[in-house]
């Protein structure tokens, strides 16, 4: 008599194994979406960290839009595999993606010129090594699922299933297009409401330095030879070693480290006014912009009418912007005036997600901050 599949042990083991398998895959590839798409812009500036270092800086200006994209592709092709629809193409196309993903990591680990690989956006942080090693393990998961392929059947019609992706996908660009206007929905950054920036920006108590030793850099026999502080060689003298440079090596990386790092605002006349505006008693009004986008200015006539309101009112409201000139141009076209001071553009970036994001600080604390679409309900939340 055969035996009967249906019940045999490895069969029944192998249907358990797809079937879990399936569910972590899909899972985890819809948490790192959603996760991502409540900050698509966080992900799109790690984009351009690689484009930075791979010599492919041009391609800074469509970040947003492959991180849009892939933000989306990641929640639906996760819900795809837990439906099982198309699973012959899903799988294929998870395998891509999982082979580049690895690739990345893989890349900053071994290279050490990324920390952190943004796999989980701000708010679940992992190392380069952590992100490298999950790669790994999601790389072998979706190599069996592509082996598989032709076992996995659609839990649903085919009308219904398309009809739950549809839905999933219009949900997938909304939320990205919503946080982009009104800020992160789960605010993992820096500069959230209610934090101190000037205690952000001291060193933790009990922090671990950084372990360093200073290596020399020599030429000898037209060579480069380097060596630290203990261990000079016994035929060093002046005559056969040509000093090139020095430089601090890190031995072990410690936490020594800010929160708020760079934060600083430079007056129209290059004096540093930093620390006399963080520790201004009065309520101040700052709107914070990386860089004039003149095809997004549709917030200018809201923003004039809050600075209208705040000047009545006697609240000084100025700019902060890394592309100073331009931001002041526009905004007198506009007929705003207001200071425009200069600040760092990888601090402007953490801090205003939304671009422009206007930030409400008193003596150095956060406490309240609108996005672009927020800022036609700002000037009634502000003068409450």
């Amino acid at each position: 008599m055969k035996p009967n599949l249906v019940t045999h042990p490895k069969f029944t083991f192998m249907k358990i194994l797809l079937g879990l398998t399936r569910i972590i895959v899909g899972g985890l590839f819809i948490f790192s979406g959603m996760i991502k798409a409540n900050d698509p812009q966080g992900l799109s500036y790690k984009m351009q960290e690689f484009f930075e270092i791979w010599g492919m800086g041009f391609l800074d200006d469509y970040t947003l839009v492959f991180s849009i994209l892939m933000i989306a592709f990641e929640i639906i092709a996760g819900f795809a595999v837990l439906l099982g629809w198309q699973f012959r193409l899903f799988s294929w196309l998870l395998f891509i993606l999982i082979v580049f993903f690895t690739f990345l990591t893989g890349y900053a680990v071994f290279s050490g010129k990324i920390k952190e690989c943004g796999c989980f956006g701000d708010c679940i942080k992992l190392t380069s090594n952590q992100s490298f090693i999950k790669d790994l393990v999601l790389f072998a998961m979706i190599g069996f699922l592509l082996y598989k392929r032709d076992q996995v059947k659609s839990l649903l019609k085919p009308g219904i299933a398309i009809f739950i992706l549809v839905l999933i996908s219009f949900f997938s660009f909304w939320i990205q297009f919503y946080v982009l206007e009104h800020l992160p929905i789960f605010d993992c950054l820096p500069y959230k409401k209610g934090v101190d920036i000037r205690e952000k920006m001291q060193i933790p108590a009990g922090a671990i330095p950084d372990s360093t030793v200073i290596n020399f850099v020599y030429q000898k026999d037209g060579k480069e030879v380097e060596f630290d502080a203990e261990h000079f060689p016994s035929d060093f003298n002046d005559s056969n070693y040509v000093f090139l440079r020095r430089y601090d090596k890190l031995i072990r990386e410690g936490n020594a480290k800010p929160t708020i790092k760079d934060f600083v605002i430079i007056s129209p006349t290059g004096a540093d006014t930093t620390d006399a505006i963080l520790s201004d008693p009065r309520q101040l009004y700052i709107l914070f912009t990386k860089k004039v986008e003149p095809d997004n200015n549709n917030w200018l006539n809201d923003f004039k009418a809050i600075t209208e309101s705040l000047k009545k009112n006697e609240r000084p409201i100025f700019a902060v912007s890394s592309d100073a000139d331009n931001l002041m141009n526009m905004l007198k076209t506009a007929g705003i005036d207001i200071p425009v001071y200069k600040g760092d553009l990888v601090a402007i970036k953490t801090a205003a997600r939304s671009i422009p994001t206007l930030f409400e600080i008193q003596q150095g604390v956060i406490l309240d901050k609108w996005g672009r679409g927020d800022f036609k309900d700002a000037k009634t939340d502000i003068l409450r």
